[in-house]
């Protein structure tokens, strides 16, 4: 465990690049929160290598100045950056998010679900009244991923005969749910009412996360076009997601790296060929390692065992937080 840990603190040395992509033209990718840190980082890669990005986030402005930040230190590319209103706190705007992008093309072949939002003031809500990590990180992305699925699974259908495992959506997790979360990941109760420490409510969306990566996997039919879902520990980096905990920065410095290396693990789950169809599901950890993989440390054993459904041998806590997600998006769909 100690081993395993300290290896996503101080990673080797990243064995996949931007140097390691070629041209990714004519691919159509989204990247949630792409205006600041990580998303930041992996959409200039993209754009650099001519992709077709979406940068989703609630300010124009703030997308807009990144778009041109990007362009300003890669004049010759042959992509294009795009901005995509989302809002992942008001599930009642996504729908107008997608059917906006769907107005504007026609395929989608990489969805990093990148934004994410860390211990907010003690109380914050979404406009619909949940815990806002919760609100943000899982049934905001899921609504927005679910109503995806659809241009997903065309895409997919559309690449079988050159790459079969191009289409993906990547869920961004957090090395705290293997150091803080509960056994088997997620107290179900907790959902309804969360707990007065931010530190956990962070935790359980994080870890839903994970279940909602392996669910998205273990949920397709073997007659359709596969759709890659895997989630990651994207690495310690200095990012704007400590804005509400300054004090935890300063102390967290020495393990922090830059939002560039954390980054690459981004951007291997999302076009590393080494995620084939039978890693569907995988969890991935800084820079671009596959756990449980080559010699790389798993998973904790409880959670592994919570992406397993109960006829598989697991506890099916995934499958039971996927379906609480989905009776939360209902009215929204």
């Amino acid at each position: 465990m100690f081993r395993a840990q300290l290896s996503q603190f101080f990673p080797p040395k990243p064995a996949f690049t931007e140097a390691d992509v070629p041209s990714q033209d004519a691919k159509v990718f989204i990247v949630t929160g792409g205006s600041s840190g990580i998303g930041l980082e992996l959409s200039k890669i993209l754009y650099q290598k001519d992709g077709r990005v979406y940068i989703a986030g609630r300010s124009e402005s703030k997308v807009r100045q990144a778009i041109q930040e990007i362009r300003d230190v890669t004049p010759a590319s042959l992509g294009s950056l795009e901005y995509l209103h989302l809002d992942l706190a008001d599930l009642s705007t996504i729908k107008r998010a997608v059917d906006d992008f769907k107005a504007r093309e026609s395929r989608l072949h990489v969805l990093w679900n990148n934004a994410g939002v860390s211990q907010p003031p003690l109380g914050s809500v979404s406009e619909q009244g949940i815990e806002l990590q919760l609100a943000t990180n899982c049934l905001g992305p899921f609504l927005f991923t679910y109503l995806l699925l659809p241009l997903l699974k065309s895409t997919a259908a559309a690449e079988a005969t050159k790459d079969s495992s191009s289409v993906r959506v990547i869920w961004t997790a957090s090395q705290m749910i293997e150091l803080s979360a509960p056994k088997e990941g997620i107290v179900m109760s907790e959902l309804r009412t969360p707990t007065k420490d931010t530190t956990r409510n962070y935790v359980n969306s994080k870890t839903g996360n994970l279940f909602l990566a392996t669910e998205l996997a273990r949920r397709q039919q073997p007659h359709e076009p596969v759709i890659i879902s895997a989630s990651l520990n994207p690495g310690a980096a200095s990012t704007s997601l400590f804005r509400h905990t300054p004090m935890m920065r300063y102390l967290a410095w020495p393990l922090l790296h830059s939002a560039k290396l954390a980054a690459l693990t981004q951007l291997y789950a999302g076009l590393s060929g080494d995620i084939t169809i039978e890693k569907n599901g995988c969890y991935l950890v800084p820079w671009g390692r596959i756990a449980g993989a080559s010699g790389n440390a798993g998973l904790r054993k409880d959670l592994v065992d919570a992406t397993k459904a109960v006829e598989d041998g697991g506890t099916g806590k995934a499958a039971e937080f996927w379906d609480w997600c989905v009776d939360n998006i209902k009215e929204f769909q």
